[in-house]
């Protein structure tokens, strides 16, 4: 157990895979109750039912984050659970590796998934922490959030998005007690990137992209968010915290 986070009640968005099932499962080893989210149910059930064999506490709730009322009845459901969120980890979001994403409708999709739901969550999850005293809210932008790539407009747009609101959300509601940071993953190796890395040479490219000579794991990130959620960053908010093994260095 990293953190003692035993009574805290945490919430994580896209949790049925990757980086947000691995966010899941170490708040859940730290004694964390958690609120698993995803619209992929057969996943985020497989997520909870992970947490239950290992002894931890979850439920899962379906939610589409472009979608007020599903957001407002994902963090209402944590509430009704457990009486309270201290935590949060906003990390739902898509990419869009084989398609233009000047296309309208990947566009307008993007926006709705990667930005608006982020705002939405924070939203209420704010609201929520605001009549509790304070919690941690993290969001899962990118380095593509703090650069840039030739290939993926809609990524890169609503990635740096996230760091804005993660930066009008830490000023907002700074002396609430409500700290809110990002964490901005290199190429990390889940299920989205999976058809990136399925031909060995192209997984060789990936592996070289960064100094460290490897792709990043899930629970690397999660190691991240789980950190920027306890009293060790306290004094810690409106930050958006690279995870990359050194690629924005090069």
């Amino acid at each position: 157990m990293l953190y003692d986070f035993s009574s805290r009640v945490a919430l994580v968005t896209g949790a049925s895979g990757g980086i947000g099932r691995a966010t899941a499962i170490a708040f859940a080893a730290c004694g964390a109750r958690v609120l698993v989210s995803d619209v992929n149910d057969a996943g985020g059930e497989e997520t909870v039912a992970m947490i239950a064999a290992a002894g931890g506490e979850a439920v899962y709730q379906h939610c589409n984050v472009a979608d007020a009322a599903e957001v407002k009845a994902m963090v209402a459901r944590a509430v009704d659970a457990w009486g309270r969120l201290d935590f949060a980890h906003n990390n739902a979001g898509i990419t869009n590796l084989a398609a233009s994403e000047y296309d309208d409708a990947v566009w307008d999709r993007s926006l709705g998934i990667n930005l608006t739901g982020v705002m939405l969550c924070m939203r209420e999850e704010a609201e929520v922490m605001l009549k509790s005293g304070g919690g941690a809210i993290v969001n899962t932008s990118s380095i593509n959030g703090l650069t840039g790539n030739a290939a993926q407009p809609a990524y890169v747009a609503t990635k740096h998005g996230v760091v804005g609101l993660t930066r009008h959300g830490a000023l907002r509601w700074a002396k609430a007690g409500i700290r809110v940071n990002a964490v901005c993953p290199g190429v990390i190796e889940t299920p989205m990137t999976a058809p990136l890395t399925a031909d060995p040479a192209m997984r060789k490219i990936v592996d070289g992209m960064t100094p460290m000579g490897r792709m990043g794991r899930a629970e690397e990130v999660a190691a991240a968010v789980l950190f920027l959620c306890s009293d060790a960053a306290s004094f810690i908010t409106g930050h958006p915290l690279v995870v990359d093994g050194g690629a924005t260095v090069q």
